[in-house]
């Protein structure tokens, strides 16, 4: 975020690049550099003529360095925004001759989102030299809950830890869908609010009392009745609860927690387990419940018996069992 704040910085300070190459695993900060060039670049009465859009599935990189070498009309500069590149990905590296080079009265910039370029070929130097080259690396599930409370510090909100993991939990590391949802909020919630677990539950439509990560804290507790209710809550509304996700994220709780068993005691600390796990934080006392309760045998057996159910929910050899009935094997299967 720090590098992206500084691109947009210099940006807003007149330092503009001939070139801005945006890859990486992580589309949300590609689509939203891409989008503050596009909208704060040129003036609107300068747009028309001078900024041009083109999708890498509809053109080849010698149009887009064709385009590039055009001149401005009645301004300064002209942007050239390439969206969609990786579709160019064969072909990628014929910009070299252009990066060598690049046209001072252009600013072009390429979206080359899930990929990235090997910085030991020239291509990338030249445009690192010449330009400006951002990778944009997907975060790990513990590092989302920071970047949701800095984003909403930003825009003069705060979080519960509790509303930060649930959209975590639900929404998984996409940051753009993540922000979606956070935009939603703000539309309703006061600025100066913080945003708690009833916001996202009456909002977005999460039930803080039976959802996946209240299932798993469940199970870790060994609290049957409780496990067995959110079981039959999600057998009765099977839409917003689907039998796959249910296994794969219980699945993931006890994989973590074999993880958990093989990190040594002296190794144990909050920080450290955190990072090991790529766990939130806010999740730590469950595993420390879940550690004593169940040894690492027992853990071993249950991921086994997962691995069954989790084929099971997607209709192999299982066809006719109601997800309530594999529901119901599963939690046979970790509590016996």
């Amino acid at each position: 975020m720090d590098e992206v704040l500084k691109i947009v910085n210099d940006i807003k300070a007149g330092q503009i690049r001939p070139m801005y190459f945006l890859m990486g695993e992580e589309p949300y900060y590609i689509d939203k550099l891409s989008d503050f060039i596009e909208q704060n670049v040129l003036s609107e009465e300068e747009k028309g003529f001078n900024q041009t859009v083109l999708y890498g599935r509809d053109v080849s990189v010698e149009d887009i360095i064709s385009t590039c070498k055009r001149y401005p009309m009645m301004a300064e500069r002209q942007v050239v925004i390439v969206k969609e590149a990786q579709d160019l990905s064969r072909t990628i590296d014929k910009i070299e001759s252009y990066a060598e080079n690049p046209m001072p009265t252009t600013v072009l910039v390429i979206c080359y989102k899930y990929r990235t370029l090997d910085k030991r070929k020239k291509v990338t130097k030249q445009l690192e030299k010449n330009g400006l080259v951002y990778e944009s690396k997907k975060l790990y599930e513990n590092q989302i809950g920071e970047w949701i409370k800095r984003v909403l510090q930003g825009k003069n909100y705060a979080i519960e830890p509790k509303a930060a993991a649930m959209l975590v939990e639900f929404l998984g590391t996409d940051l753009s869908k993540i922000n979606n949802e956070l935009e939603k909020l703000q539309i309703i919630i006061p600025k100066g609010s913080t945003i708690t677990a009833k916001h996202i539950e009456d909002n977005i439509g999460f039930s803080k009392d039976y959802n996946v990560f209240e299932l798993r804290k469940a199970i870790g507790d060994k609290n049957q009745l409780k496990a067995y209710q959110i079981a039959q809550y999600f057998a009765d509304n099977p839409k917003d609860n689907p039998m796959v996700v249910t296994t794969s994220m219980v699945f993931a709780f006890f994989v973590n927690l074999l993880q958990y068993h093989g990190i040594k005691e002296k190794d144990r600390n909050p920080k450290n387990v955190a990072t090991v796990l790529k766990v939130s934080p806010y999740f730590l006392k469950d595993y420390d419940v879940a550690l004593k309760n169940y040894p690492m045998r027992k853990v071993s057996a249950i991921v086994a018996k997962l691995r069954d159910i989790d084929v099971k929910s997607k209709g192999v050899g299982a066809n006719a069992l109601p997800n309530h009935d594999l529901l119901k094997e599963m939690l046979v299967e970790i509590f016996n």
